[in-house]
């Protein structure tokens, strides 16, 4: 017997710690990739009409690399909706009770609106899941959009209460803040079959967000009191 065989086996070399950034770095890169993806195939053809080969041609990765991330096609679409919804609801998150109403709701308006230019097929797939009766993003709902919808109802009363903004139902604003926003997003054609345009041109945005202060913000003034 050699040696060289009664000694200990080496240890595995471990990466540097640079090695182990530059490879979460890539493992976050692809990531990202196959849910840009995800949303784009998602957006156009739902959960049931959409497949992981369809995403995968998309993402310009294997089927077997993209399966190495998301074990299904249901666990991808939930990853794409949660991300999305984050997004979503980041701007409602800045609302508190020392703020100035009207320009808090003016700039979250605003907020809403560029977002529904910037992100139209985000919004297309969340509008796409609610009216399939949300079967996989409920439990979102139900649970962290509630408690935070509901904390910032409580942000909207306390303005009400101290004089400061008109009364109105928290939840009713805001649904209506989301309804006309989103609309640009959702019928996109047809917002642009029949005015010619979409929020991509920026005149016609500043006209729409002008509409959109005139019928959702201004009304909410503090009402005098006799």
């Amino acid at each position: 017997m050699s040696q060289a065989s009664d000694l200990p086996p080496r240890k595995p070399r471990q990466p540097s710690p640079a090695a182990q950034q530059r490879r979460q770095r890539q493992i976050e890169a692809k990531r990202a990739q196959i849910l840009s993806a995800a949303l784009d195939i998602f957006s156009r053809f739902g959960l049931h009409g959409a497949s992981l080969d369809q995403v995968a041609l998309q993402a310009d990765v294997s089927k077997t690399n993209l399966l190495y991330y998301f074990s299904n096609k249901e666990e991808l679409y939930v990853a794409v909706l949660r991300q999305l919804l984050a997004t979503w609801l980041n701007p409602l998150r800045t609302f508190s009770e020392d703020q100035e109403p009207l320009d808090a709701l003016r700039d979250y308006l605003r907020q809403k609106l560029e977002m529904s230019r910037d992100y139209p097929a985000e919004s297309r797939l969340f509008c796409l899941e609610m009216v399939q009766g949300a079967p996989l993003l409920l439990p979102e709902l139900q649970g962290s959009l509630h408690d935070l919808i509901d904390e910032k109802a409580r942000v909207i009363r306390t303005w009400i209460e101290a004089g400061r903004l008109a009364p109105v139902d928290p939840y009713q604003l805001l649904f209506s803040l989301w309804a006309t926003t989103q609309h640009y997003a959702d019928f996109r054609v047809q917002v642009q079959a029949l005015c010619g345009r979409t929020l991509q041109d920026p005149a016609f945005f500043d006209e729409v967000l002008r509409g959109l202060e005139t019928l959702l913000i201004d009304g909410l003034r503090p009402r005098l009191r006799g």
